[in-house]
């Protein structure tokens, strides 16, 4: 009886046909240079609203508007920060 052949060893060469891999894009999308500034100074009047708000620094304060305000600014420049390339 002739002896069968056994495979020892892993694959030598690399397999044809693997995961797709999308086309390179022709263009790049940039942002603007000044985002991250923008993106930056919104987020910091975001968290002085809410900290001044609690330092009883604002006229009125505290009030819950201060805080309803400083968490839109804030979320505003976090939704801006997901745009950001």
């Amino acid at each position: 009886m002739a002896k069968t052949a056994t495979r020892r060893g892993g694959r030598t060469s690399a397999r044809r046909g693997g995961r797709y891999t999308p086309p390179t894009p022709r263009t790049v999308k940039r942002s603007p240079r000044w985002l991250p500034y923008l993106i930056g100074l919104i987020l910091l009047v975001g968290i002085l609203m809410i900290v001044l708000n609690y330092f009883d620094v604002l006229p009125d304060s505290p009030t819950n508007w201060y805080l309803l305000g400083g968490i839109l600014v804030f979320a505003t420049g976090f939704a801006l920060a997901t745009q950001w390339r």
